[in-house]
């Protein structure tokens, strides 16, 4: 029944989309722009499919699931990390044709940068809401980042072919979570293609259309940008004000720097070049600029000879969380660096700078969003630049205030100064709002309480599920917790989190002892409580990894001069009394004490080489 809905509601007036039809200009009020929001496996994706198929831009024969999703990783995981613009137009009921210039966003919170870039190109927002499990914590953060930016939001109650489905609650949530009247939301299936027109026709009805911003020139938006190894730096723009066509002298504002266009186009999903780009439209455009550090996302640009100012509401991204990246052959250090510029360009988030370690050799200290966001680049830079790397554990900003009253700010334990230097030292930390049904409250709270957080109010959001905020140091959710919560709600809670400055605490620097000397690659700054355990695990695992010698080697755990926690790697045992064969004990005993005087010589001389691949076993762990 759902598929014949579908295939009625298909209707057969359009061909398929073709480069061609990009010769019938449109104007302003024919264009929309719009993004579409949600948390993760709500459905985004297959809906923006679902809408590339209606509106002809891709056809049958290419039709595949997850079609934005370009990325093997984004295939794999099912989620969606970059943002994907793409060009469709649709004829609508009243007969006339309009362009809509979708940008696809990622829903995971790490990615929530993406999703600011892409609401600063747009007029308007579809907010995709699943059916069967309801409004959820990005949901929240995503509405009131729409809001911000003062977007139109349409509604989209997806999954309603769900046997489990119940769409009035969904509804009641609307109004009681997100103030968003429950008539103006849509039903819809994407996967089905049910109520794909009512959203077409709502995006064309309720999104207002581009409006010029009145400057004297060019005003185009940079939201995003790649590198193509023959084209060079390929930025995404969206057109505020002007036009922007091959042959024109145009300026970056931020890096002032002045460059020729070649190339201007859209997207189908795939790139096609175009004559112009003109005001509203959104596309790509590629200049003569060969480097990745001279684009930064958020950056206007404009004409070269009639400078517009720059346009607002752009925020620069800070890093929350820090790790080393080291190639495990030093060999390949030049080209590590290479390709961490290309991945930069394409993920402005990220943030990385030159650091060396005893252990590891050549490396970069590296900036991320979050523990999904270190995942995800790790696994790029193995994927598509082929390179062998290891990370170190992740650590977050401290900010300490020293004897002498001057402030600092570390993210490597390396440089945490002697505590006699130190006055205080704050962590960072976040206000997070964990949604979860009633029966896993008190389980959320033992865990809350585990990470040292202190849970600041719940609020009832209607008969089966509640809210929980609470403050938490950042450190402690880096690792496991979201992961921990999913466990704890067998899969119905999510998280959501923002940053909540700095508070004094009472940290310490865990250093790892092998053989009385200290080794940089293992040490880190944890909560004085939470120190023994930390160091009591890495000694065990260190044992398992550092190969035997000659003589007994200790792992030790230490805080400033007091050992917490210690492991032996004990000695192998070289049999010096095998050639005595019988005779008088006295003989044994002096080999063995012979033996006994050299173990001794050698552990006061010798020193412990830890193999690369201890380093690395211990960091997975």
């Amino acid at each position: 029944m759902l598929k014949e809905q579908c295939r009625a509601g298909q209707g057969s007036r359009l061909t398929p989309f073709s480069p061609a039809r990009n010769a019938v200009e449109m104007d302003v009020a024919h264009i929309r722009n719009f993004s579409i929001i949600a948390h993760i496996d709500h459905g985004k994706t297959t809906l923006s499919d679902r809408l590339l198929h209606r509106t002809g831009t891709i056809s049958d024969r290419d039709m595949e699931e997850q079609l934005l999703d370009s990325m093997d990783l984004e295939r794999e995981r099912g989620i969606t990390i970059k943002a994907h613009p793409v060009t469709m137009y649709y004829q609508a009921r009243n007969g006339e044709s309009y362009e809509l210039n979708l940008i696809d966003t990622p829903g995971h919170v790490d990615f929530s940068y993406e999703v600011s870039r892409s609401l600063s190109a747009c007029e308007g927002a579809l907010l995709v809401i699943d059916a069967a499990q309801g409004v959820e914590a990005q949901t929240v953060a995503n509405v009131h980042l729409a809001m911000k930016q003062n977007l139109a939001i349409i509604p989209v109650i997806n999954k309603i072919d769900l046997p489990h489905a119940n769409v009035p609650q969904t509804r009641a949530q609307l109004e009681d979570i997100l103030a968003i009247p429950a008539d103006t939301a849509l039903c819809a299936s994407a996967k089905e293609g049910i109520g794909i027109d009512d959203i077409l026709e709502a995006i064309i009805a309720r999104i207002p259309a581009p409006k010029p911003t009145g400057a004297p020139s060019l005003q185009a938006l940079c939201f995003d940008s790649y590198f193509d190894t023959y084209k060079g730096v390929v930025t995404h723009v969206r057109i505020f004000n002007g036009g922007l066509k091959p042959g024109m002298h145009v300026k970056l504002l931020h890096s002032g720097r002045a460059v020729e266009v070649k190339e201007v186009g859209s997207f189908n999903p795939k790139p096609y070049p175009r004559e112009k780009l003109e005001v509203g439209e959104t596309g790509y455009v590629t200049a003569n600029i060969k480097s990745p550090k001279d684009v930064k996302m958020g950056d206007t640009i404009t004409d070269a000879r009639i400078v517009s100012p720059a346009l607002p509401g752009f925020q620069e991204i800070h890093p929350m969380v820090f790790s080393g990246i080291y190639p495990i052959n030093t060999a390949d250090y030049e080209h590590l660096k290479a390709n961490m510029a290309k991945l930069q360009l394409n993920d402005s988030a990220f943030v990385y700078q030159p650091e060396t370690s005893v252990a590891l050799g050549f490396g970069f200290r590296c900036g991320f969003l979050g523990l999904l966001h270190l995942e995800i680049v790790q696994e790029r830079l193995r994927r598509e630049y082929d390179m062998d790397i290891i990370a170190t554990y992740p650590s977050v900003v401290y900010r300490l205030t020293l004897s002498d009253g001057s402030v600092k700010e570390i993210d490597n334990p390396a440089f945490l100064p002697e505590p006699t230097y130190i006055n205080k030292i704050e962590e960072p930390t976040v206000k997070a709002f964990i949604l979860c049904p009633n029966e896993y409250i008190g389980d959320l709270m033992a865990l809350v309480s585990e990470k040292r957080g202190i849970l600041d109010h719940t609020e009832t959001l209607d008969s089966r599920r509640v809210m929980l905020t609470s403050l938490l140091p950042l450190n402690e959710i880096l690792i496991d917790f979201h992961d921990r919560i999913k466990s704890l709600t067998r899969g119905f809670g999510s998280m959501d989190y923002e940053h909540a400055g700095y508070l004094p605490s009472d940290m310490v620097k865990l250093d790892m002892l092998v053989n009385g000397e200290s080794v940089d690659a293992f040490s880190c700054i944890v909560h004085r409580d939470k120190a023994e355990g930390r160091g009591r695990a890495l000694a065990a695992k260190l044992k398992e990894v550092i190969p035997r010698q000659q003589y007994a080697v200790a792992i030790q755990a230490a805080i400033g001069a007091k050992v917490i926690a210690r492991e032996t790697v004990s000695a192998l045992r070289k049999d010096v009394t095998a050639k005595c064969y019988g005779g008088d004990i006295t003989r044994k005993r002096k080999l063995l004490e012979k033996q006994k005087e050299g173990k001794k010589r050698m552990k006061s001389f010798g020193s412990v080489n830890i193999p690369q691949e201890a380093f690395i076993e211990v960091l997975k762990a």
